[in-house]
């Protein structure tokens, strides 16, 4: 059996998904998820199968891992999304999906989401012009996301970009121009363009209880 080390990919063997918490080795064949797709321990493999609160429930940490959220913060996105009129579990995809350091990792100026909340947070982003150090900052369609002018800014954002060019596309909702290292949101992403390994339904019926 392969040899399995870090934390974060323990994470993401407990929930059964990739999460994309180790940046550029969540694309390769490094990937624990992609070496052996069994849940964790010696008796894994002999697990029995989960009750349907604990289905949900995985779900519900799977999106809070993923987007690196506390359970007060994820209950408020799911309270501002379920006052809304239609479907209350995209309505929180999309919350989720415009966080700032979501979108810096979407445009793939960071190589994960947590490299993205660093350098949001050493103020390296700018967000139509003005330094933006919240992670959880709530971006809007015809918003421009770049790299601050400084030399350091433009070599850390550069290097994620190089790194990640060839593995994941950017997402339609987004544009991004690389040898400017500009980033713009075109639209707020909708149910079809989300990029999200989640059942949002899941999510929805457990946060109701």
């Amino acid at each position: 059996m392969a040899r399995i080390t870090g934390a974060k990919c323990r994470i993401c063997r407990r929930l059964g998904t990739k999460l994309f918490l180790k940046g550029t080795r969540c694309d390769t064949a490094k990937c624990p998820i992609e070496r052996e797709n069994r849940p964790p321990g010696a008796h894994g493999a002999k697990r029995i199968r989960l009750t349907e609160y604990g289905i949900h429930l995985r779900e519900v940490q799977r999106a809070k891992k993923m987007y690196g959220v506390m359970q007060t913060q994820f209950r408020r996105y799911y309270d501002e999304a379920i006052a809304k009129p239609g479907n209350t579990g995209e309505y929180l995809m999309q919350i989720l999906e415009r966080r700032l350091d979501n979108v810096v990792y979407r445009l793939r100026m960071g190589s994960s989401r947590h490299h993205s909340r660093q350098i949001i947070g050493h103020g390296h982003i700018r967000v139509n012009g003005k330094k933006v150090t919240i992670p959880s900052y709530q971006v809007d369609a015809g918003d421009v996301i770049e790299g601050a002018k400084r030399e350091k800014s433009q070599k850390i954002i550069k290097e994620s970009l190089a790194m990640r060019k060839d593995m994941q596309a950017v997402p339609s909702w987004l544009k991004m121009v690389e040898d400017q290292v500009v980033g713009t949101v075109v639209t707020l992403p909708t149910a079809s363009e989300l990029q999200v390994p989640l059942e949002s339904q899941l999510v929805v019926e457990f946060m109701s209880r």
